[in-house]
């Protein structure tokens, strides 16, 4: 079916649900495991779930222009919830699941959302933990839970299950008629749909408040530039919804292109949960390309001698030719090379994409942060044209895509069509479009901040390539200035740090010094299995960053790495944090972005040591 795009773009997101359900009513819309099975959800089930919802919202109450909250692992639940509050005219406010009560309790409270959906009880817990801590939240008015398991004794006065929502809902039927129906006609494309709130490495988060019209258009343009329609957009979802780029990718790409989304099990099955789906569409931060590559190459160590002959051989003949065709835009490659790569594929690279359970994926991207050039160019190597990515939530979402013609490493490629870009006297990425976010909600000095003449600064530093294609180099306020009055950006030593299988996270520290030094968290996973293969010792996390061998393995590491800069960019000491960092300790922020004040503060004494205070 060829779609309207002009419609689409004219509508909202509870409208393209009634327009699947409408012209598609018995087409897959959700996968989630349960008991070993994938359980199926129609568009049909989807529109009267989401239905249902919304009028037991209403029959508690809940009216145009209101908030819900969302707190909660990726399931069917979060999108009825979502899709209900946003046609009632009100907007859905994810929360990570992973936020520890303060920060759920400062989102609520700054939002004043009338209704929190929670997952299950731990997330219920931190609600009234946050009211048991701080005192009422004047505004909350329901705490609706999803799995009740271990909740028998809960007090009920505010307290109910999700289903008996859905049964409060579907008893008013009859009364309600087509109130739903016409609420969502009443909808305005440029109304707020899903406020999300940064990840505030820098303070307390702000709500960026998006609208139906960003989210669709964006959506949209990411589809014309990869092709993507109802044949080839079938995807798992595991990062959090909260996440504008999971959002953007699956429950909104999905409501475009009427295609299937699979909700993982958790993030650690994902490699499991790939193999079982084999999904067409996949969008992969760094950290799962690098765990994908990783699991290949570790799984080599267990096949035999002559597998691993085979394996090793495929991949050193087909690296150039990976080489050559990202040189050359990812256009078709030469008739011989199109000739070796086939009987690899057949011999070696069929079988690898299957583990991965890639094998069916048409359309790969990566974005969230800089990924090494080595990763992507395994990926290349073994016929998975892995495409570079930017956005921020501010833009709804991806912004800038790499495609055919346009996949230099260390690009995330030209902006979408109708976008615009340029860049500030400072170095700071500007980028306009009709996908832009309406303002942070209740922060007018912030909003007006974010706009310069109708541009939004992006706050990242980067150039322009001649074919448009754009080249992030750092964030505006992580410029180190040395005592040297020498500027030294960050993210490009610390990301070549984490090239490196043995590093999870690098933070680099030299602000007013004289030498730059860094802060290190071992991977303590790999780290781990090269430590007993070398018959190392060790039982936590911190006896194995203690040992002196893993910080010789880090010294050559880094090593490594100085030989590549100018001697000012050196890192002249490191040392090794003995433990992981932590989201519930403040240390960086739900999508795992490094806090550098509060790492430079609560570590201050390991890097006094460094510079010999």
């Amino acid at each position: 079916m060829l779609r309207d795009t002009a419609l689409f773009e004219r509508s909202t997101l509870p409208g393209l649900l009634r327009f699947w359900a409408d012209k598609h009513p018995d087409r897959l819309a959700f996968r989630e495991k349960d008991l070993g099975i994938w359980n199926r959800v129609t568009f049909r089930d989807y529109y009267e779930r989401t239905r249902d919802f919304a009028h037991g919202l209403r029959a508690l109450g809940v009216t145009r222009g209101d908030y819900l909250a969302v707190a909660s692992e990726d399931t069917p639940e979060w999108m009825y919830a979502d899709l209900a509050i946003q046609a009632l005219g009100g907007a859905c406010i994810g929360i990570y699941p992973t936020n520890p009560w303060p920060e759920l309790r400062y989102i609520l409270e700054h939002s004043g959302a009338r209704i929190v959906v929670c997952g299950d009880q731990e997330q219920t817990d931190k609600v009234f933990d946050a009211i048991a801590q701080d005192g009422p939240l004047p505004k909350l008015e329901k705490i609706i839970c999803v799995d009740m398991k271990g909740m028998t004794r809960y007090p009920r006065d505010r307290l109910m299950s999700f289903d008996e929502v859905i049964e409060l809902g579907r008893s008013k039927r009859g009364d309600y008629g087509d109130f739903f129906e016409q609420s969502i006609e009443a909808l305005d494309p440029n109304d707020v749909a899903v406020i999300v709130y940064t990840s505030g490495t820098t303070g307390m988060p702000k709500g960026a408040m998006l609208s139906h019209r960003g989210l669709i258009w964006g959506g949209l343009r990411l589809s014309e530039r990869h092709g993507i329609d109802e044949r080839n957009w079938e995807v798992l979802c595991y990062l959090p919804l909260c996440h504008v780029a999971e959002r953007l990718c699956s429950t909104v790409m999905q409501l475009i292109n009427g295609t299937p989304v699979n909700f993982a099990e958790s993030i650690d099955a994902v490699n499991q949960n790939l193999r079982e789906i084999a999904p067409t569409g996949f969008l992969g931060v760094p950290r799962i390309w690098e765990k994908l590559q990783y699991q290949v190459l570790v799984g080599l160590k267990d096949a035999t001698p002559l597998q691993q002959r085979v394996v090793e051989r495929a991949l050193a003949i087909g690296r150039p030719i990976a080489a050559r065709q990202m040189a050359a835009g990812g256009t078709r490659a030469g008739l011989r090379d199109r000739a070796v790569f086939l009987l690899l594929w057949l011999i070696c690279f069929r079988a690898l994409q299957k583990r991965m359970g890639l094998d069916r994926a048409r359309t790969m991207l990566c974005g969230g942060a800089s990924i090494s050039p080595d990763v992507l160019e395994f990926f290349w190597t073994i016929g998975l044209k892995v495409y570079q990515v930017y956005g921020m939530t501010e833009l709804s979402g991806i912004s800038h895509s790499q495609y055919p013609g346009h996949t230099a490493l260390g690009q995330s490629g030209p902006p979408l069509e109708t976008y615009q870009q340029t860049i500030a006297s400072d170095g700071e990425i500007l980028v306009r479009t009709e996908a832009a976010f309406l303002g942070y909600l209740h922060n007018d000095a912030a909003t007006e901040a974010a706009f310069e003449d109708g541009w939004i600064r992006t706050g990242d530093v980067g150039t322009i390539a001649g074919d448009q294609s754009i080249a992030i180099t750092d964030r505006k306020k992580d410029i180190i200035i040395t005592s040297g009055g020498k500027n030294i950006t960050p993210s490009l030593i610390e990301n070549r740090l984490k090239e490196s299988i043995f590093i999870r996270e690098a933070v680099l520290i030299g602000e007013r010094r004289n030498y730059l030094t860094s802060l290190i968290q071992i991977d303590y996973e790999t780290v781990g299995k090269w430590a007993q293969e070398k018959g190392l010792a060790y039982t936590t996390f911190k006896n194995l960053a203690g040992l002196d061998d893993v910080r010789d393995l880090i010294s050559g590491e880094v090593g490594t790495v100085n030989k590549e800069f100018a001697r000012v960019e050196n890192i002249r000491k490191f040392a090794l944090l003995d433990k992981e960092l932590d989201h519930d300790d403040g240390e960086v922020t739900a999508t795992m972005k490094v806090r550098r004040s509060v790492i430079e503060q609560k570590f201050k004494p390991l890097i006094d040591r460094m510079y010999g205070s």
